[in-house]
């Protein structure tokens, strides 16, 4: 996936090339708004743009407006301290796909990228796997081998999640923020509860481990290895 990030907070910049870098992501940086603009009009490849909202030159919201006027339509994901719903409302009307505030979590922030590339690729329904174990998130089938599982809601909206995010840790926060909208108490056991059911069927009668504990840390699905 190419990436062009506009981030004029030197540190934020670097962390974010060097975390997106890592996944095999080609990343190009630039800290202004003005050559947030002319990198992304002049080249129709990026698959995201992530802009910060306060660029000097022209903000990052003005640089998504004028994209659109102008006729790229590539994903956008605006960054942002600002935490007023007038502020979420301009930035989605001025035609950005997406808004997360800082500070953020890197993991949901990886996961709004994707999100948005395999929306504009029209692939955000496509079955996802771990190894013989196959999520249909259309259909909202999960399956291993032949045999069909049945999930309740929240245990197929956390095994999607983790499946999405495969290789990588996802937090109990992340969870709960994107499976309940943080509508519970993250002291509460209601995440292990839903684990350790979601186990019991994907997991226990075919004597396997799909899904890794790391104390302190979340739960991580490791992706299929290569054929």
């Amino acid at each position: 996936m190419k990436v062009l990030v506009a981030e004029d907070e030197p540190r934020l910049a670097a962390l974010l090339e060097q975390s997106l870098t890592e996944m095999d992501w080609q990343v190009d940086v630039v800290s202004d708004g003005r050559s947030a603009y002319g990198v992304a009009l002049g080249d129709p490849s990026y698959d995201v743009l992530l802009l910060d909202w306060m660029l000097p030159g022209m903000e990052g919201v003005t640089v998504c407006r004028r994209l659109r006027e102008a006729g790229v339509r590539t994903p956008v994901l605006i960054l942002t301290a600002r935490t007023g719903v007038p502020d979420r409302v301009s930035g989605l009307e001025a035609g950005a796909d997406d808004y997360l505030v800082k500070p953020f979590d890197l993991d949901e922030l990886v996961a709004r990228l994707r999100a948005l590339h395999r929306r504009s690729a029209g692939d955000e329904d496509q079955p996802l796997r771990a190894g013989d174990l196959v999520l249909d998130p259309a259909a909202r089938r999960c399956r291993r081998g032949e045999t069909e599982i049945e999930l309740s809601a929240r245990e197929f909206d956390i095994l999607r999640l983790l499946l999405e995010r495969a290789g990588r840790v996802v937090s109990r926060y992340t969870i709960l923020d994107e499976v309940w909208d943080g509508d519970t108490d993250l002291r509460s056991n209601v995440i292990d509860v839903h684990v350790a059911s979601l186990r019991a069927k994907i997991d226990r009668p075919f004597g396997t481990d799909t899904i890794t504990t790391l104390r302190g840390a979340g739960y991580r699905v490791d992706p299929p290895a290569p054929a």
